[in-house]
């Protein structure tokens, strides 16, 4: 076991495409393999103690994608969340898992009953508070700064009371800590337009793995890595 245990996880789960070519399956299937593997992971979270989640489902940049891959990923998101609603509902089982999901990102962008979905599953786990998931569905970093901005600018406050404390609650993942851990697997090294601002001064760790082959023995190394870590926030 470690001492010390993240509060805040920030999931890249990248790869999926390339695991499905490896494998010689068509891309949607490493698609669906990969957001079964993020419901395994974050159950996996929960259980060691992690409070928050934030895990990138689909970025803007993402709608530049061909039209029948945007099209299955919408589809793939609203059926996994409707699914999980309905077990929600009817499984005792599963209410215990104490889950809260949040979708985070252009909602509005979203096909109407992709939004209707997240409705739904906001209003039935939102108090939920074993582990709260943010979902970044066609979000962005810098699409998260410039909306702070631009709805500061909207309410009209003075520049001199704008501080780092009061813009942080103009950014889609207010009321929630800064991510502690990053984890991003499929062996690339970056950030990706990815919670810029929250991630200042978050640890950063990849692993080479596809994220579809990530395991729940990879996130407990993730997890040691953490702990050995010395966190000095520029101090």
């Amino acid at each position: 076991m470690t001492d010390k245990i993240p509060q805040h996880i920030v999931l890249f789960p990248d790869g999926n495409r390339r695991w499905a070519k490896q494998k010689g399956l068509h891309t949607l299937e490493g698609h669906k393999k990969g957001y079964e593997n993020l419901l395994d992971f974050s159950r996996w979270c929960k259980n060691r103690g992690v409070k928050v989640l934030t895990a990138f489902g689909f970025s803007t940049e993402n709608w530049n994608r061909t039209e029948e891959e945007v099209s299955y990923l919408m589809k793939l998101l609203e059926t996994g969340l409707i699914n999980n609603f309905e077990k929600y509902q009817n499984s005792e089982e599963y209410k215990k898992e104490g889950i809260g999901v949040r979708v985070i990102g252009q909602k509005e962008r979203l096909p109407k009953s992709l939004q209707e979905a997240i409705e739904r599953v906001e209003e039935a786990t939102k108090n939920n508070d074993k582990l709260f998931l943010n979902l970044a569905i066609s979000y962005g970093g810098r699409w998260d700064i410039l909306n702070a901005v631009k709805n500061i600018i909207k309410e009209g406050i003075d520049p001199e009371k704008i501080d780092e404390k009061l813009f942080e609650t103009y950014l889609s993942t207010a009321g929630v800590p800064v991510p502690d851990l990053i984890i991003r697997a499929g062996g690339e090294m970056r950030m990706s337009n990815f919670v810029l601002w929250q991630g200042a001064y978050s640890e950063l760790y990849f692993c080479p793995k596809l994220w579809p082959d990530f395991t729940e023995q990879d996130l407990d190394a993730a997890l040691v890595e953490f702990d050995r870590r010395a966190r000095r926030f520029g101090k």
